[in-house]
């Protein structure tokens, strides 16, 4: 079931601006970002597509590569992120385009405009603005209204799920979607709490579903319900499923692909796509001979993920769980018809 309706998308245009970029963003840190630079290797006047635009940091130096004959494109479907994207414009040493949707929506948004982009590439997860602005509900830190909404003009929130799901949906989201060993208990104090309004609140049920052993090391007990609570909320593996093949599809040959995840729930359907696209003959093992005909559409840039190193994650502690994984468009699937 998807959560989360896409939006119609909105474009939003921006001229390149004359000023040299800075390549240091005030308002986060973007993880593994000369990695990631390095793997896609903008040319000037080529287009990239930014699927999750967040404060910019990739973009600011992709842009940089780009130069006034190049675009970028962000997409991204927090409204506050435009305001970013407005001030990112004002800079950019090359054109620039805003999508307000989520990637799926504005994948498809772009295709229909006709766009083919030299590069796609993809931050997963939330950003560090998103977890730091406390009315949004995102952090069990501090105490806030129970919202986790990406799109915060999105109807369902984190309060509708745990305040109106049957227990045992929520305690499958939580042993699905956050791996959590004591869902059941979880979701059961949750259900006898109801109803539950505010981060502090949920933290309770969620500590009180617990044995008191758990609570303590291995981080904050919290961490993975909250993290399988916003996946849910926001529909975001669906949207990861779906924006795969429309990313990869809008490739066109030597265009080239990544992708930056945060726990292994976003890190394998990308390392399984990639994977697939790597892979020669699909033939059954059985016989003798390929009759498939089937080439690789993909040469892996990345045969495992890169991981940040320790300097990075010391200075950036979110940085931590990072994974990127990247591949070149080296065929079209034949099979499709995806190159007419």
């Amino acid at each position: 079931m998807r959560l989360h309706a896409a939006r119609t998308p909105t474009f939003s245009h921006q001229p390149a601006g004359p000023n040299p970029l800075s390549l240091v963003t005030r308002e986060h840190d973007p993880v593994l970002a000369p990695e990631l630079v390095d793997l896609l290797a903008p040319e000037p006047g080529q287009t990239a597509i930014d699927c999750t635009f967040g404060a910019g940091g990739h973009a600011r130096l992709i842009a940089e590569r780009l130069g006034p004959e190049g675009t970028l494109i962000g997409i991204d479907r927090d409204p506050t992120a435009q305001e970013r994207f407005s001030r990112f414009a004002a800079e950019a040493p090359c054109k620039a385009l805003f999508v307000g949707a989520d990637f799926v929506a504005g994948l498809r948004a772009l295709r229909g405009e006709g766009i083919r982009p030299d590069m796609v590439y993809m931050d997963l997860g939330m950003s560090s603005m998103q977890v730091d602005a406390w009315e949004r509900g995102f952090s069990y830190s501090y105490d806030a209204p129970l919202d986790m909404r990406m799109d915060p003009r999105q109807g369902f929130d984190a309060a509708d799920l745990v305040n109106e799901w049957p227990e045992s949906r929520i305690e499958q989201v939580l042993s699905r979607l956050g791996e959590e060993r004591y869902a059941r208990g979880i979701a059961k104090e949750i259900i006898r709490r109801r109803p539950l309004r505010t981060t502090s609140e949920l933290v309770a049920a969620i500590q009180a579903g617990m044995p008191t052993a758990a609570r303590f090391g291995g981080g904050h007990p919290a961490k993975r319900t909250f993290q399988a609570l916003r996946i849910a909320v926001n529909g975001e593996l669906d949207l990861l499923n779906e924006a795969l093949p429309l990313a990869w599809d809008a490739l066109p040959l030597g265009g080239r692909f990544a992708a930056i995840s945060f726990h292994s729930l976003e890190d394998r359907p990308v390392k399984q796509f990639l994977a697939a696209k790597a892979t020669g003959c699909v033939c059954p093992p059985e016989l003798p001979v390929c009759v498939c005909g089937h080439e690789p559409e993909a040469e892996l840039l990345t045969r495992r993920a890169i991981a940040p190193g320790a300097d990075e994650v010391e200075a950036n502690p979110r940085s931590r769980s990072a994974h990127l994984r990247a591949a070149t468009k080296i065929a079209f699937d034949t099979r499709t018809g995806e190159d007419d």
